[in-house]
């Protein structure tokens, strides 16, 4: 009988989960009187969607789509199809119309990380993202016109330029407790 070596590597903790856990925890829940930390609101999951509607006419361009957020995420993306069927878009029920990935743990944070120090900050004639985003029950969407302001895209090699949506699922229910979790990780909201 023969014994194997388990590696047992560990994966150093992403950098805004150390601040969160360290700093951002306590003064969220000191600003807004929170006595259970059950109720301190925090980061569930990120899901990232790209939906090409060119892929009707083109099937590599959701190859294509794929890849690039395989890339970006770290992960490999879901193929979504369409629905129902629409005549006028040419569109007919179960035909692939785009991608999505749902992040979670390190990987979700990691990817808030590069978000918001790297892409952001590459976004032409940036001046902050609007506060508006906010669903009502905590949950903040924004959407991305290109997914070229990543570092991981080639830029040599991009086809066709694809634009994304970003949701991050906050728990806690109150959007103003997740907008001062969002601005304590780094998200720069535009000042009113």
């Amino acid at each position: 009988m023969t014994e194997t070596a388990t590696t047992t590597e560990t994966v150093p903790k992403p950098r805004l989960l150390e601040k969160y856990e360290s700093e951002i925890r306590s003064a969220v829940q000191e600003k807004f009187g929170l006595g259970n930390v059950h109720q301190i609101p925090r980061l569930r999951k990120i899901v990232v969607n790209m939906g090409v509607g060119e892929a009707i006419e083109n099937k590599k361009r959701l190859d294509v789509a794929m890849a690039d957020m395989a890339i970006i995420t770290g992960q490999q993306p879901k193929l979504c199809r369409a629905k129902r069927s629409v005549a006028g878009f040419k569109l007919r029920e179960e035909m692939p119309i785009g991608c999505k990935v749902t992040l979670r743990g390190y990987r979700m944070y990691e990817f808030l990380d590069r978000l918001v120090s790297v892409a952001i900050p590459r976004i032409r004639d940036f001046r902050g993202i609007k506060q508006n985003s906010f669903d009502g029950r905590g949950n903040f969407s924004m959407g991305l016109s290109e997914q070229v302001v990543f570092p991981e895209i080639n830029l040599d090699k991009v086809e066709w330029v694809q634009g994304m949506d970003i949701t991050m699922v906050i728990s806690g229910g109150r959007d103003e407790m997740s907008l001062e979790l969002l601005t304590l990780l780094g998200m720069p909201f535009k000042r009113d």
